[in-house]
């Protein structure tokens, strides 16, 4: 099964690289980015799950009441997306649940970094997936770490997808830098060892991000943004289906493999 899921978040990304943006901003361009997602899932009659901070969500009541009727997950992102403290895991959880009407079972970590797995079973989590088990410097270094699912302190553990033996990452950046070719073939070899692949994007890289002295990305993070993303994603899942591939959101994974 194909897990795919989106981050979306007040987008603070440019705050990394010394640049200043307005919440307005913030919100409108993860907004437009969400839109153009949701467009691109039901063209292609695809679910996916949607790990959502509350302060986005409170901002897009339409969205989430669209994310929702369109029979795709809502999951949990923590309350904010640069601001962590152990209690928002479970207020997080019930925000989200009275804004959407649907029960919250799954958290993934702003930046996907560390969180303590008994403070997420306390909360009432099903599953997390919060851990990419590859190297990236400067980030983390989680080569010691299952590369497929496990259970841990009663959390079902889901991590992100990496490919078999050199433990490639295939999130969103690979996907913007790497040749589509061989994206494919990683992604390819992957599921068919794994029997399921888990890769993650967010709404502000389907929004124009090649202006640099607004945003202070570099080349690796601006490549491939904006309409060029959304025709990417739009061949990859249109490859994935003509390979068989099925889709499905975390529940639906969970549920049908009764882990």
């Amino acid at each position: 099964m194909i897990l795919l899921s989106f981050d979306i978040e007040e987008f603070d990304m440019p705050f990394e690289y010394g640049k200043d943006i307005s919440f307005e901003d913030q919100i409108a361009i993860s907004r437009a980015g969400t839109i153009s997602i949701l467009d691109l899932l039901d063209k292609h009659n695809v679910k996916a799950t949607f790990f959502c901070t509350v302060t986005f969500a409170e901002n897009i009541p339409d969205l989430i009441e669209r994310i929702i009727s369109s029979g795709h997950e809502l999951a949990s992102h923590g309350y904010y997306h640069s601001d962590f403290k152990p209690e928002h895991l479970l207020q997080s959880k019930l925000k989200l649940e009275e804004l959407s009407g649907k029960a919250i079972t799954g958290y993934r970590m702003a930046r996907m970094m560390p969180v303590d797995e008994h403070e997420i079973f306390k909360a009432g989590y099903t599953y997390n997936t919060s851990i990419n088990p590859t190297y990236l410097p400067g980030r983390y270094n989680n080569f010691n770490i299952s590369r497929t699912y496990f259970r841990k302190e009663n959390v079902l553990q889901i991590p992100a997808s990496v490919s078999p033996l050199i433990r490639f990452p295939l999130f969103w950046l690979s996907f913007h830098n790497l040749p589509l070719g061989i994206y494919k073939f990683l992604s390819s070899w992957t599921y068919k060892k794994d029997k399921y692949l888990n890769i993650y994007f967010h709404p502000w890289e389907f929004t124009d991000l090649s202006d640099f002295n607004r945003f202070g990305f570099p080349g690796y993070v601006r490549k491939n943004t904006g309409s060029k993303m959304t025709a990417r994603m739009d061949a990859l899942i249109f490859w994935m289906k003509s390979k068989k591939y099925s889709f499905g959101t975390f529940q639906h994974f969970i549920e049908r493999n009764h882990l």
